[in-house]
């Protein structure tokens, strides 16, 4: 198979299911997290009513970096996302390193999301731990189940719970305005001017997510029209909606709005009435389950595109083709997060570390897609000025990072092992990967 695509092939090739509506609704999945119930709060608690200015600083960071993604899932779509990109930029040992860091973080990141749900509604219906646990259970088998049925479902499946989801925090916004008092404004800036950045540096895990649809590039039916649709539509959005939360809870709560647990919660009690932590439980499982369900598709394609490009084994590569599902990668990703929840369980030490494994895999993934973003993406263009300007800001995210950078460096260090072994039993990376990874670079050119 050669690296040039002749226009009957073009023609002849599976096309994408993935709509401009479902692509959106995956990535508002990703990036809006359980954060939105609880980090208002902690970023009122650092800043007061100053915190406002974080939330928006990181409002207007997140557009450089979604653009960048999304320009390169539009010229390079993949399935291999980040992973691929970086192998055009910087060749096969980096790609994997990148691909391992996405594809191992999911499984520590899902149980936890999920039991960060499961303390919700254990508060709501009592049980305790074991509430936690079930919970926690429940929502991976069904994210399991989902993308297992194929992508049109997952699609489907997160386009209503997006709807519901932005229908929520709507309501929770317009019910609670009428409470609103300016006097909550004062004093702005309680704890002065460097507590904005402390806040800020609590919310910016909030904003994380716009590199998990990457993957999902060559599903989308044009993708080098959909995907910057789709993912302007989720910015657009996913804005809009942090800052009418944050807003609102400043002015509506007052100083209350820095000691509540579930602030969300209690503008909807405000708003609308009923039982907080009911609500704050329906909440946290809409907006948890479309996390995992959008990182749960995104990590299984990467899978089997890792596979097939000899990154992973090679028995991984079924379904890497565009329309076919991933089963075996999804398999191994929902058999490490059922695994990752049971060790967690059984040594009592709640989901906390999951969380620390998760955080710097991801800032990694960031630092590296964007680096080969200034190379792939042409100079001077707009989408090359986002990915100087995204990267700038993901450097300051990995200062923040800090020791949290351990867990990435163990997973490079496997991932070269991983390719070194390969080599000594003689086995090469897979030509056709590279070549289809070539012609879908091309193809989304020529889109």
């Amino acid at each position: 198979m050669t690296g040039t695509a002749t226009g009957q092939e073009l023609s002849a090739r599976p096309v994408g299911r993935l709509t401009v509506w479902q692509g959106a609704a995956l990535y508002i999945g990703a990036v809006l997290g359980t954060g939105v119930i609880a980090l208002p709060a902690l970023a009122a608690r650092a800043a007061g009513p100053a915190s406002l200015l974080a939330w928006l600083g990181l409002v207007l960071l997140s557009v450089p970096l979604a653009a960048t993604f999304a320009a390169l899932g539009a010229r390079y779509p993949d399935g291999g996302g980040v992973s691929t990109y970086v192998r055009h930029a910087f060749g096969e040992r980096t790609a994997a390193v990148v691909g391992w860091c996405f594809y191992f973080a999911v499984p520590a990141g899902a149980p936890a999301a999920g039991m960060f749900a499961g303390a919700y509604v254990a508060t709501a219906v009592g049980g305790g731990r074991r509430t936690v646990v079930v919970t926690a259970a429940v929502l991976l088998i069904l994210v399991m189940v989902a993308n297992g049925l194929g992508l049109a479902v997952t699609g489907r499946m997160q386009l209503v719970l997006a709807v519901l989801l932005v229908a929520l925090l709507l309501t929770a916004v317009a019910t609670a305005l009428p409470h609103a008092h300016a006097r909550n404004l004062h004093p702005f800036a309680p704890h002065g001017r460097p507590a904005i950045g402390s806040a800020a540096a609590l919310l910016v895990w909030s904003f994380a997510g716009w590199e998990a649809i990457t993957h999902l590039a060559a599903d989308f039916r044009r993708p080098a029209r959909d995907l910057p649709r789709a993912t302007a539509l989720a910015v657009a959005v996913v804005g809009v909606l942090y800052l009418a939360i944050a807003t609102t809870s400043v002015l509506v709560l007052g100083p209350a709005a820095g000691t509540s647990d579930a602030p969300l919660a209690d503008l909807l009690a405000l708003g609308i009435g009923g039982t907080v932590h009911a609500l704050a439980a329906a909440a946290a499982l809409l907006l948890t389950l479309g996390t995992m369900n959008a990182y749960f598709a995104g990590a299984a394609k990467l899978g089997a595109a890792l596979g097939r490009d000899g990154a992973l084994p090679a028995w991984l590569s079924q379904g890497s083709d565009v329309g076919e599902v991933p089963r075996r990668s999804l398999a191994v990703v929902s058999g490490l997060s059922g695994l990752a929840l049971t060790v967690t369980t059984l040594a009592a030490v709640g989901p906390q570390p999951l969380v620390l494994l998760t955080t710097g895999s991801f800032v990694t993934v960031y630092a590296l897609g964007t680096a080969a973003a200034l190379r792939l993406l042409p100079r001077g263009t707009l989408p090359h000025r986002w990915a100087l300007l995204a990267l700038t800001a993901v450097a300051v995210l990995l200062v923040m990072t800090g020791w949290y950078l351990l867990w990435p460096l163990i997973v490079t260090a496997s991932a070269l092992c991983y390719l070194r072994w390969r080599r000594g039993t003689g086995s090469a990376m897979s030509c056709r990967g590279w070549s289809k990874s070539i012609d879908a670079g091309q193809r989304g050119q020529s889109d």
